[in-house]
């Protein structure tokens, strides 16, 4: 993603922003409200024309910002995602759920095993037509994110802020060794625990680490990821590389599955020159 541009019209003082909730626990969404100090400031800044998690009125028709959380595992999800993209200047996504399939994106791998095990025999008509969670960026154009899981109150209100008055500010490419190093912070290879910030983006501060818990990889993958290193070292250290790999489906299933098609047809390539 490039740089943030700022979306207020010149007719209007305030733009209006909506927030769209998909599958996901609303976590997120609770933690908008988290900052209140800045929460206040940001509330003056902007028309918030509709919240789901907090009314029960119908979606306008007229927004400048969706904020979307959560991943889509409907084909009313899918619909719904359209329309906004259409209406919408501005589209965010929030959280694990939205930006990578998070959690729910595990259900991807065998999704009618999954859904027969905790439906049974019929899905319920309430839940819709269902399909393999996915992000948000897999059905519409998203111009802006905020990972992790949950995302960080502030973290939501700077970005916010540079989507309303704009910004050439990028996003990090480089995995959260990194910040740990730059933190000087004990590396848990060296107690035998497993962290996945082998291969996660860095950009939350490395707060898991931080407090003293390995990173589970809820920013998602780097672009910088080497995960055939990341196996490679884990074995090095005497951790078994199926912990790590069943930790990486946690936030990264979808990911995954994308990464393993393209290995398949680069293999594929190679093999038929």
């Amino acid at each position: 993603m490039g740089a943030y541009t700022m979306i207020t019209e010149s007719n209007r003082c305030k733009p209006r922003v909506v927030v769209v909730g998909l599958a996901s626990c609303f976590g997120c969404q609770l933690q908008i409200t988290n900052d209140e100090p800045h929460l206040t400031e940001l509330l003056d800044q902007i028309d918030l024309e509709y919240w789901q998690l907090v009314s029960s009125d119908d979606m306008p028709e007229l927004y400048d910002v969706a904020i979307v959380e959560g991943s889509v595992t409907t084909r009313q999800n899918e619909e719904l995602l359209k329309r906004v993209r259409e209406k919408a200047a501005h589209v965010m996504a929030i959280g694990s759920c939205a930006v990578t399939g998070g959690v729910t994106g595990m259900a991807s791998d065998n999704l009618d095993e999954r859904i027969d095990h905790v439906y049974g025999a019929s899905l319920p008509k309430s839940c819709g037509e269902a399909i393999a969670p996915r992000p948000v960026s897999d059905v519409i154009a998203v111009d802006s994110v905020v990972r992790c899981c949950p995302i960080d109150s502030r973290d939501f209100v700077t970005q916010l802020q540079r989507v309303l008055f704009g910004s050439n500010r990028g996003q990090s490419q480089r995995t959260l060794c990194a910040d740990c190093k730059r933190n000087e912070t004990e590396c848990f290879y060296n107690q035998g625990k497993l962290c996945m910030g082998l291969v996660t983006r860095s950009g939350c501060g490395a707060r898991c680490v931080n407090l003293g818990r390995e990173c589970m990889g809820c920013a998602g993958l780097s672009e910088a990821a080497n995960l055939k290193a990341a196996r490679l070292a884990c074995s090095a250290y005497g951790i078994p590389v199926e912990a790590f790999d069943a930790t990486l489906r946690v936030f990264n299933q979808v990911e995954l599955d994308v990464h393993s098609a393209q290995a398949d047809a680069c293999e594929g390539q190679e093999a038929r020159r």
